[in-house]
């Protein structure tokens, strides 16, 4: 994840810093080339963040991420924010993993709750089955049980 987002960051052509410049082109050096080192790949991203006024970082859906690797990837964000004030992280998970981020990012969090509604989840339904390529092939009572189980379901997984 950090060498995606190191290459989001330096996609644009004239952009890259020298300093990451030559550790590619050292790299290509050893035999058959190696893969960069986390280290290597993080101190990339605060050279390459620290280049611009601001930087923004956003993951979405962190709490997927495996426990081992997550923790790996908070503490190297945390080495970034240390050294590129300008840079921001946003992210998203469930509840459940909050704790974790703010003790990884050293409390530098603010952490907002978002809530699902079931009229939303309700609203969004009808619109999909609207939009049914096939709406044959359901049934009222299949909609029904649709319109029942799903926002039932979605509410209890998001609820902290």
């Amino acid at each position: 994840m950090l060498c995606s987002l190191l290459k989001q960051l330096v996609a644009r052509p004239g952009d890259v810093p020298r300093e990451i410049v030559q550790a590619y082109e050292g790299q290509k050096d050893f035999i058959g080339g190696r893969r960069l080192r986390d280290t290597d790949v993080v101190k990339m991203l605060q050279t390459a963040s620290s280049k611009k006024n601001r930087t923004f970082i956003c993951i979405d859906a962190l709490d997927e991420c495996v426990p081992e690797q997550r923790a790996k990837l908070l503490n190297s964000l945390n080495e970034i924010l240390q050294n590129s004030p300008g840079t921001r992280i946003f992210v998203t998970g469930r509840p459940q993993i909050r704790p974790e981020i703010g003790r990884r990012l050293s409390g530098r969090v603010a952490s907002l709750p978002i809530r699902t509604k079931r009229d939303d989840i309700i609203r969004y339904l009808h619109s999909k089955l609207e939009q049914d390529a096939t709406p044959d092939a359901m049934n009222d009572s299949l909609k029904a049980e649709i319109l029942r189980k799903i926002p039932q379901d979605v509410s209890e997984m998001y609820v902290s």
